[in-house]
């Protein structure tokens, strides 16, 4: 599989954990995301150390701060090399177009995408920070606002995609974390989670996926057996 749709989720505290599963994992099967947890004790050198395995990485640091310093992090980011990177539209469009700008479309092969909300996050938590509105409502105006701004695409809820793909179209990329396989019931943190099989048929083009395949007993088959369950449906 050239364009790996599984996103795989190291949620660990050490450098040495993150490469113990990637030594069990195949990059034509799956990308990696490098989330705040990882970065902040293993840093860039564990993104170089994937890279150099051969996978592609989806830095997840959710940047938001003033347009300058997103747009600096941005560029050393496209520097890094890494695949993807995302920053909060809740930074508002000032701050995604420079990080747009930072990270000029063409001239870097770095994709850009904004976090719209948080799939921990219900309509009790958007009432208490004062958002209005449904959840599926803010997320479109956020992911418009991100579409305006010409990111490459959002994360977003898995349920959430129906509507997106709808009314943003098809070249809008949508990256959906909060997925579980359909065997298992467990939600852990996640409040809007779905299987894989529905993600991708409700026009989401990438999956995160963390502990189905890093607690899994043999990642390597977990990773085949979610990319058999939507190979027949990617869009």
């Amino acid at each position: 599989m050239h364009d790996p749709r599984i996103i795989v989720a190291l949620d660990f505290s050490s450098a040495d954990d993150a490469l113990q599963l990637a030594n069990k994992l195949d990059p034509r099967l799956c990308r990696m995301k490098v989330g705040k947890e990882l970065f902040t004790a293993a840093g860039p050198q564990l993104v170089e150390k994937l890279m150099a395995m051969g996978f592609d990485v989806f830095l997840d640091l959710k940047f938001h701060d003033i347009p300058n310093t997103v747009a600096n992090a941005c560029k050393a980011a496209a520097k890094l090399g890494v695949w993807m990177v995302n920053v909060h539209a809740l930074g508002g469009r000032k701050m995604l177009m420079a990080a747009r700008n930072a990270i000029a479309q063409g001239s870097s092969s770095t994709r850009l995408i904004a976090v719209t909300l948080l799939t921990s996050m219900d309509q009790d938590d958007l009432a208490d920070i004062g958002l209005q509105g449904q959840p599926e409502q803010i997320v479109e105006r956020l992911a418009r606002l991100a579409h305006d701004c010409s990111l490459d695409g959002v994360v977003c809820s898995a349920l959430e995609a129906v509507n997106l793909r709808n009314q943003i179209g098809k070249d809008f990329c949508l990256v959906t974390p909060g997925i579980r396989p359909a065997n298992e019931g467990q939600t852990d943190d996640q409040k809007r989670i779905t299987t894989p099989r529905q993600a991708i048929a409700n026009g989401a083009n990438y999956l995160v996926i963390g502990r189905p395949i890093t607690q899994s007993s043999d990642p390597i088959r977990t990773c085949q057996r979610l990319n058999e369950e939507i190979c027949d449906i990617i869009l």
